[in-house]
């Protein structure tokens, strides 16, 4: 089974629970609903360059330009930076296109899931891999924060982190 079509089985199967409220950062703008996509309004912002880039060469952006929703935990261009020197150049070896997959997919979970849903608890991500949500101090995923919430795209939301969540392996 293709990566592809793994991730698409996935997200018909998977449901979720998530719940409170998260407070929004200085980061990127939220943008329309009507429309944009989470793959477009990703490629429109300058904070998502290396995670379009990614996305892109994991040819996972016709599934996020897709009717589907997700909740997409997205790391900045920051976020990205602040891996080991050399893992995003690694990331784009053919012989490393599942894991780049993997990791992608684990910022993924099926469904629309605005801040106000939000609760701590794990929750499965599209990598078929849990999240660990954390509300007690601000909204926490794994060992990330999330910076701004609810960036409504026709197709689901962004919620913006300021680290690049990696699987356990």
């Amino acid at each position: 089974m293709t990566r592809f079509t793994a991730f698409a089985s996935l997200i018909a199967s998977f449901g979720l629970l998530l719940s409170a409220p998260v407070q929004a950062a200085e980061g990127p703008t939220a943008q329309a609903k009507d429309g944009n996509t989470i793959a477009s309004i990703a490629s429109t912002n300058d904070s998502f360059d290396v995670l379009t880039a990614l996305l892109k060469h994991a040819e996972l952006v016709g599934i996020l330009n897709g009717e589907t929703e997700f909740t997409v935990f997205a790391p900045t261009d920051d976020a990205f930076g602040r891996l080991p020197r050399g893992t995003i150049e690694s990331l784009f070896r053919p012989e490393n296109q599942e894991l780049l997959a993997t990791i992608l997919t684990y910022h993924v979970v099926p469904g629309n899931v605005m801040s106000t849903d939000l609760s701590t608890g794990t929750v499965a991500s599209a990598a078929g891999i849990p999240l660990e949500i954390g509300v007690s101090s601000g909204v926490t995923v794994n060992s990330s924060n999330v910076v701004q919430a609810d960036i409504e795209a026709s197709n689901g939301v962004i919620h913006v982190i300021d680290a690049v969540l990696l699987p356990p392996m």
